[in-house]
């Protein structure tokens, strides 16, 4: 974010309870956040979710206040605790309990931070969207085109994104954020759509024109008008 330039200045904004992730005031500045967490700075009205862009790199997003609001939760866990209360278990570490029985593994949960209680549902079913989050695809976003099941091995996702590529991941790979074709979430730059090294570098070059055409502009404007 920039706003601190060393490891005492990042402390220091910590210590004076300036940053919040997922609705929580955090003042250790090693305070792990991973995917889907929602980190706020309330003083400058900022929110941002942790997602990955293309190349599977850690990216900060920003987000709306409304968007701050919930965050996304993949279901690794279901079972009965204590007195046989039924209970499911999310990616970030969360307990819930009495969730709803039609909740499954691999499914995502939204959560409201505000009150910690499950808001919906995202079925983990063939056509829904969804994010890689491991894996030399990590980071693409794509609908789920088939399921493909082997016995004492690991479960393969069929994957297709939006340009028609397919790909294939293991289940544990692929995280749900939206049913059909429709996100949940609002996507980092590039929607998740991986380009080729060919298309990438063209992309580049485009980009740099555009950049020393916006100077010869500005210079030819910067330059005194001459005397008649």
């Amino acid at each position: 974010m920039k706003y601190a330039l060393s490891g005492r200045e990042s402390e220091t904004i910590c210590k004076q309870r300036l940053v919040k992730v997922d609705g929580k005031v955090r003042t250790d500045k090693n305070f792990l956040a991973g995917f889907q967490d929602v980190i706020s700075i309330p003083q400058t009205n900022e929110n941002f979710r942790v997602l990955y862009d293309v190349k599977g790199r850690f990216v900060l997003h920003p987000v709306s206040t409304k968007e701050s609001g919930f965050k996304l939760a993949k279901v690794i866990a279901k079972g009965a605790g204590t007195q046989n209360i039924p209970f499911v278990r999310t990616h970030d570490g969360r307990q819930i309990r009495f969730a709803d029985p039609a909740i499954h593994v691999n499914d995502s949960v939204k959560i409201d931070l505000a009150t910690g209680k499950i808001a919906g549902i995202v079925k983990f079913e063939v056509g829904n969207l969804c994010m890689i989050t491991g894996g030399k695809n990590r980071g693409r976003v794509g609908q789920i085109s088939q399921r493909e099941a082997h016995e004492g091995s690991f479960e393969i996702i069929h994957v297709t994104d939006t340009s028609g590529q397919k790909f294939t991941t293991r289940i544990s790979n692929v995280f749900v954020i939206g049913q059909g074709s429709a996100s949940d979430i609002s996507l980092p730059k590039g929607k998740g759509l991986k380009l080729s090294t060919v298309e990438d570098r063209k992309r580049k070059l485009a980009k740099l024109k555009d950049i020393k055409k916006g100077k010869k502009k500005t210079a030819k404007k910067a330059e005194p008008a001459k005397k008649q």
